[in-house]
């Protein structure tokens, strides 16, 4: 059983939507956990749409457990080269924006 403040901690918790698009499992996955009494949940809703909130913890624990850890470190490390790669793409656009007004700014200065 998890403490009152993991609950509460940033980070510590995610859906069960997240948790499919993170881990790559599947809500069968994810009730068949909760049906152990593996998983914590608590009911959530955003405009009305119902979702479960889960522990991350408990959740990379389980995933170690069923799936193995080679499945945990390999989910674990694609989403973070998607986020790297996001926020590579993010940056170079902004990159390119700058150095367009820079080109601007400079042509206005005849330089």
């Amino acid at each position: 059983m998890a403490d009152h403040g993991e609950w509460t901690r940033k980070g510590a918790t995610l859906s069960d939507v997240t948790a499919k698009a993170e881990y790559g499992v599947t809500e069968e996955f994810i009730l068949q956990g909760i049906r152990d009494g593996r998983l914590e949940y608590r009911d959530g809703a955003i405009w009305g749409n119902p979702y479960l909130r889960l522990l991350r913890s408990q959740l990379e624990a389980y995933i170690a457990a069923e799936l193995g850890e080679d499945y945990l470190q390999r989910s674990t490390h694609e989403t973070e080269l998607r986020q790297v790669t996001r926020e590579i793409a993010k940056l170079n656009k902004k990159l390119k924006a700058l150095q367009d007004r820079k080109k601007a700014l400079e042509a206005a200065l005849g330089g």
